[in-house]
């Protein structure tokens, strides 16, 4: 054999062992039979492992999908959508490309009565204890923190004060299942959200300090093989400027997952307050006229870290950790023009402020999940603390003027600072076992460990040296430990694919220690109890699309760190606010009674809810003797309240789909605990809603309207006033998915603000406040070495 001769053999070999080797793939679309599916899940494993991906992707618009780079051998393809049943298949994969045709997914049967509602990606996902709101179907209001994102999910309602409000309360809210220092919605970048779960029906499994229900907060966690990574850049204008931008990486092998995401937003806002009142039996200081200016800019930085470790298929070991940058500078102008009875000018002063706010949180996670043969065996358990450290710096100064508007004397010079830190751990184990074919026991443990400390001090300016006044100055601390038990039933009659009856039998068990003290011991106060919070319900499916459930929870509210701080606030020293360290903790008692149904085109949610709630708390507005009225809270009374609250979701057409929510109330107030010569409001009506408008007008676009509005809210003492707005987003695929162009337009007619009216025996007042809520905001997003494109662009488009 000649050395040539030998030289065309190799090479042949070469070539033929190349070319057994060639990558290949396949490829299919995806279809419930009548319409294609977007962002359905596909999987593609090697049969000999059947733990490892080889390969993974998501349908696109059209519900098609391509898996490339494919090695010869044998493969499982599984796909897999919430509310339909998973798909597999077996083949071979070979030197050519590998079509499968179209797949066509079956609902499920077996869903345990989850109805899932598709809007883009599944916008709203129905649960027995409520509903998960999927934080990327929503483009029109997805901006800048959590508190954007609250504002157009259903059933929740967020006034102009960023007040959130379940049901006419407010709700308990947990980040990734916990409790958290981070209690500022403007702490969480809306970028960093997965989803938010809405729970009105808890069970003795959740915190029992949850009257009107509980907000969860889910963070992002991607966990895509191989590099991945997203980045975004945003810019628009309300009033003033505003920028924001965001990075995420991650990286999955076998074993491990580490991600990483920062996020920033910056703006300049402005505030506008008008403010007037009434004293009726004060002759000098009868009328008051005050106009408040605000000129703010807000700074917002976020880190967020993740990684997970599973040296198997059974363990998996996580830790995430969460730092914030918060800055708020904020100049203000407040002018006060007081009258007399007989409408004459008595006083007036201009009283401006400047203030520097500065925040630093910081979260820290350990988590550890067990998997068993049996799925219904669960355990899990998880350690997490969180600091948040706020500081507060104020010059104020004040100048007196006459009734011509010239000023008369030397202004009046004060400072002030606010420091505060808090640090809240929980310590939480769950496990679930079977004790039967149709009974599942869920038992646990949770223990939340809560430290705070304030910081005011105020002082005044005399003989050119600041003074500190011990009358406005004080150190508060407060320390909390809960800890709790819970005992959870979960049973069912039927077989497993049609449960015709499903049982639920819960008790909670909650030992609490609190107490808190200022410096100079003037408020002490100690509460130590244990008690008991059962719930229950029944539920009878007439089919898998159709139920009807009953129940019942006892729970308790008690009160937050703001209603028992102390510390009055001066900045407005004619409207000065401060908390109540007497107050006593809620206990309530709740009914509800739920249906859902689902048809082809349309679901229904619907609930009727009924609350009696003893040592109601509500906040009171008390006018001291120097005419300045003290807003603080109480414990009014009793109060019972009773509504309805519905979802509807359609999807008459293949481009357009819509949700509507309705929330009414009626609540009677008892205030037995109020002067008897009080002119209490004891009964109101109160409801809201929202109307979801999500348009598909061509390939890779998404169009989204959304309409809030709030009614009047009655107060103890008046009513706030309704509130109202509209919001637009749009956002267009650009290329072939991996580059999105995104549009969005923020209270469109600029009608959002807030206020309130009272009318009392002594007093009446109004108050409303204008932000500069309208804005519009442009944002490019683009992800790189990621086949995975719609996770990691979701909620990137920033209205902030």
């Amino acid at each position: 054999m000649t050395q040539n001769t030998a030289l065309i053999i190799l090479l042949f070999l070469v070539h033929q062992f190349s070319f057994s080797q060639k990558a290949s793939s396949v490829r299919g679309t995806v279809t419930d039979g009548k319409t294609p599916l977007e962002f359905v899940d596909v999987i593609l494993k090697k049969t000999a492992d059947s733990t490892k991906t080889a390969n993974y992707t998501v349908t696109d618009i059209s519900g098609n999908f391509s898996l490339e780079n494919l090695t010869e051998g044998e493969y499982e393809l599984q796909v897999k959508l919430m509310g339909f049943k998973n798909y597999t298949k077996k083949f071979r994969v070979t030197n050519s490309p590998v079509s499968v045709g179209t797949i066509i997914l079956e609902n499920d049967t077996n869903l345990l009565n989850t109805v899932v509602v598709n809007s883009q990606k599944k916008q709203i996902q129905k649960t027995d204890e409520g509903f998960i709101f999927n934080a990327v179907s929503n483009i029109s209001q997805s901006g800048g923190t959590a508190i954007d994102m609250l504002k157009n999910i259903p059933t929740v309602a967020v006034d102009a004060d960023d007040a959130i409000t379940l049901r006419g309360k407010t709700p308990l809210i947990l980040i990734n299942g916990k409790n958290s220092a981070i209690t500022n919605m403007d702490q969480i970048p809306a970028s960093s959200i997965e989803s938010i779960e809405i729970i009105t029906s808890p069970t003795a499994k959740y915190d029992a300090n949850a009257e009107s229900g509980i907000i969860n907060i889910k963070l992002k966690k991607n966990n895509q093989n191989g590099i991945n990574g997203a980045a975004v850049l945003g810019a628009g204008f309300g009033a003033k400027g505003r920028l924001s931008s965001s990075v995420i990486l991650n990286q999955k092998t076998d074993k491990w997952n580490i991600g990483l995401a920062y996020d920033n937003r910056f703006a300049g806002r402005t505030k506008k307050i008008k403010a007037d009142r009434t004293n009726y039996f004060i002759d000098d200081e009868h009328f008051i006229d005050q106009n408040r200016s605000d000129q703010r800019t807000e700074g917002l930085q976020n880190l967020k870290l993740n990684v997970d470790f599973s040296p198997n298929e059974r363990n998996i070991f996580s830790f995430e950790a969460l730092g914030n940058l918060e800055n708020k500078d904020n100049e203000e102008t407040l002018r006060t023009n007081i009258f007399n009875n007989s409408n004459q000018f008595f006083s007036g002063n201009q009283r401006f402020s400047s203030e520097i706010q500065k925040a630093k949180a910081a979260e820290m996670s350990f988590n550890y999940d067990r998997k068993f043969s049996d799925d219904r065996k669960i355990l899990n358990a998880s350690i997490t603390t969180s600091y948040n450290f706020g500081r507060e710096n104020t010059d104020i100064d004040t100048n007196n003027y006459d009734e011509n508007g010239t000023i008369t004397g030397n202004p009046f010079l004060q400072q002030t600072h606010n420091y505060s830190k808090e640090n809240i751990s929980n310590a939480i184990v769950n496990y679930a076992f079977p004790v039967s074919e149709k009974s599942i026991i869920e038992t646990g443990y949770k223990g939340t460990f809560r430290f705070f400390n304030s910081d005011f001090q105020s002082a005044d300016q005399i003989n050119g040296e600041y003074v500190i006044n011990p009358l406005t100055s004080t150190i508060f601390d407060f320390n909390e430990q809960i800890n709790a038990f819970y005992a959870l039933l979960n049973s069912y009659s039927g077989s497993k694919e049609n449960q015709k009856w499903k049982y639920n039998l819960g008790l909670r068990a909650e030992q609490v220690t609190n107490n808190g003290k200022t410096e100079n011991g003037s408020d002490h106060f100690y509460n130590h109890y244990f008690k008991f919070f059962p719930s229950a319900s029944v539920q009878l499916n007439f089919q898998s699309d159709e139920s009807l459930k009953l129940g019942y929870s006892k729970r308790i509210n008690r009160p937050d760190l703001d209603d028992l701080n102390p510390f009055v606030d001066i900045t407005d020293a004619l409207n000065p606010h401060g908390g109540n360290p007497y107050l006593k903790p809620e206990i309530i008692h709740i009914l509800e009674l739920s249906y859902n149904k689902a048809w082809d085109k349309y679901s229904l949610s619907g609930n009727a809810f009924y609350r009696n709630t003893n040592n109601t708390i509500r906040q009171y507005s008390i006018l001291q003797d120097n005419g300045a009225v003290l807003l603080q809270p109480q414990n009014i009374g009793n109060m019972v309240t009773y509504g309805v609250e519905a979802i509807f979701s359609i999807k008459p057409f293949s481009f357009y789909d819509a949700n509507i929510s309705l929330t009414t109330f009626e609540q009677k107030i008892s205030g037995v605990n109020l002067p008897q010569n009080e002119n209490l409001v004891n009964s109101a009506f109160s409801w809201y809603g929202k109307l979801i408008n999500n348009f598909t007008p061509w390939k890779g676009g998404k169009l989204q309207l959304i309409g809030n509005y709030n009614s009047a809210v009655a107060t103890p003492q008046g009513k706030r006033i309704p509130i109202y707005n509209f919001d637009m987003g749009f956002q267009q695929k650009i290329g072939k998915g991996n580059a999105r162009l995104g549009l969005v337009v923020t209270d469109m007619f600029n009608t959002l603000e807030s206020g309130y009216k009272n009318n009392t025996t002594l007093f009446s007042n109004n108050r409303t406040n204008k932000s500069d809520t309208r804005a519009l905001m442009i944002t490019f997003a683009y992800t790189f070495k990621s086949d995975f494109k719609e996770k990691l662009l979701e909620n990137q488009f920033s209205t902030e």
